[in-house]
């Protein structure tokens, strides 16, 4: 079966230099996430591993100042994908990456959220353990470690910190998901524990 084209991975990886051109270790990290979709997309149906690792090179520009209208950088960064017209399965990863329905609750940002559909399946767990498994300067870490790291990070009173635990337990279950599947295949992963 020949492979499926990466049109939007390659598309994604060029927007993601160029709009991270001034913040490298930011793009360290998206460059990482993408890597640890690479590596877990043996779990994932070959019609989604596209926009999977698209949306893994994309799931923080909303963090730049520039696409900021909320402050709440998955959002952002959906809005500004769908608003150039990528498509939605790319927007409605970027928007729901890492339990960001918990954060956006502790923000009262939920109704803005609805516009980009959440779907828990292969290619959102990858996403999730993928970002949580890569810290910020492109470092792969065992995901306790990534989220202990978060939490020493994050001010007590940030909406992600206020979106704990059930967030961690969304990561860690999503984690979980993919480690399953892995095992399935006869494969593990040292990052997902």
């Amino acid at each position: 079966m020949p492979a499926v084209p990466r049109v939007l991975t390659r598309a994604a990886e060029g927007l993601a230099h160029e709009l991270m051109a001034a913040e490298p270790a930011r793009l360290s990290h998206l460059a990482a996430v993408a890597a640890r979709c690479e590596a877990l997309t043996v779990t994932v149906d070959d019609a989604h591993v596209d926009a999977l690792v698209a949306a893994a090179w994309l799931h923080d520009i909303g963090y730049l100042a520039h696409l900021s209208q909320t402050g709440f950088h998955p959002l952002d960064g959906a809005r500004y994908l769908r608003a150039a017209d990528w498509p939605e399965p790319v927007c409605d990863l970027v928007a729901h990456h890492s339990g960001s329905r918990f954060v956006a609750r502790t923000r009262n940002l939920e109704t803005e959220l609805l516009p980009f559909a959440f779907t828990e399946n292969s290619a959102s767990d990858v996403l999730t353990a993928a970002d949580n498994t890569a810290t910020q300067d492109g470092t792969f870490v065992a995901v306790t470690d990534r989220l202990a790291e978060k939490r020493r990070r994050h001010r007590a009173q940030a909406a992600s910190t206020r979106a704990n635990p059930q967030r961690d337990e969304y990561i860690l279950a999503a984690t979980g998901r993919v480690s399953g599947r892995l095992a399935a295949l006869g494969r593990t992963d040292p990052y997902l524990c």
